[in-house]
């Protein structure tokens, strides 16, 4: 990925009236994903979601991506290996919201430590079905295991 290509994400965004920014990081270890299940009286309680957040100020994707993993899994981010799509929702205040999914590698030891969620899970894609998850975050996961 490089920077051109997080321009062009962002402007695409812009033409369609859409200016709040979150990334996504999809993490695969051992044919699972890290999925993070929401505190039960936060805003979409108890959905489990891919590690994920704001982008800040002047903040690039990258650079959100790599902080919001950290942040919310104590995982240090290695590479990001391809985008694989976004999704528009409307935030708890009401504002369009895309948020750009990236498949990416962290590095060793993958130990979870959570400060924002209750709970994580690595789901198998034969297992997703036993976890609420949206549409949306079912979508990019079938897109990535086919």
């Amino acid at each position: 990925m490089n920077i051109e290509t997080y321009k062009m994400l962002i402007e695409e965004a812009k033409k369609q009236n859409i200016n709040r920014y979150v990334v996504g990081a999809i993490i695969e270890k051992d044919s699972s994903v890290l999925l993070l299940k929401r505190s039960k009286d936060d805003f979409m309680g108890g959905i489990y979601e891919f590690p994920s957040g704001k982008v800040e100020g002047k903040e690039d994707l990258e650079a959100a991506l790599f902080r919001e993993v950290k942040e919310e899994t104590d995982l240090k981010v290695k590479d990001i290996i391809r985008y694989l799509g976004h999704f528009d929702y409307k935030s708890k205040s009401g504002k369009k919201t895309r948020q750009f999914n990236f498949l990416v590698t962290i590095n060793e030891p993958a130990k979870v430590r959570l400060s924002e969620h209750e709970d994580f899970a690595w789901v198998k894609k034969d297992q997703l079905q036993n976890y609420a998850v949206t549409n949306s975050v079912k979508n990019i996961l079938y897109s990535l295991w086919g």
